[in-house]
């Protein structure tokens, strides 16, 4: 299977937005950096607690404030949601092959995004110093992207070659 291949799939930008939620993330990315920015996100995650856009918008401002627990906790819940939608197992220890191959029929846009959130949980996990949960993200997506599509093996190799030195 080939995560590259977007012919007429819809991405997780493409759903449609409250006018509400629309002003709430104007509004947060005119005064980013500012603790009102992070206010008006949780406002706008309140109101659409599974829009995607919205757990985008709070998980990168997370991520770019070095707040890596709370990205980590947006990330779990992105999994989550995005796991419901495509009908895939919620916990990402239990994704198969199988799964994916289902969830394709499904959308391929939604199922490349929610493999995408697996890399980026699996990289703050790194970051964290969680390197057997982060590697075991890693070998999950590696094994499900198979052609490499969305660049985890080069991550998957960094870490192995960064255990194996430690354990010499």
């Amino acid at each position: 299977m080939d995560l590259m291949n977007f012919d007429q799939t819809t991405l997780y930008f493409d759903d449609p937005l409250a006018p509400e939620i629309e002003g709430l993330l104007r509004e947060a990315a005119a005064c980013y950096g500012e603790a009102e920015a992070e206010a008006l996100l949780l406002r706008a995650y309140f109101l659409a607690p599974e829009q995607l856009v919205v757990l985008v918008a709070l998980y990168r401002y997370y991520f770019y404030q070095h707040r890596a627990e709370d990205a980590l906790l947006v990330a779990a819940r992105t999994l989550e949601v995005s796991a419901r939608r495509l009908d895939l197992p919620e916990d990402w220890r239990r994704l198969q092959a199988d799964h994916v191959g289902h969830a394709v029929l499904r959308s391929m846009g939604l199922l490349r995004f929610h493999l995408m959130v697996l890399k980026a949980a699996a990289y703050l996990h790194l970051r964290q110093g969680d390197n057997a949960t982060g590697r075991a993200m890693l070998e999950t997506l590696t094994e499900l992207d198979s052609h490499d599509r969305l660049g985890g093996k080069a991550l998957l190799d960094l870490v192995r070659e960064e255990q194996a030195v430690l354990c010499e």
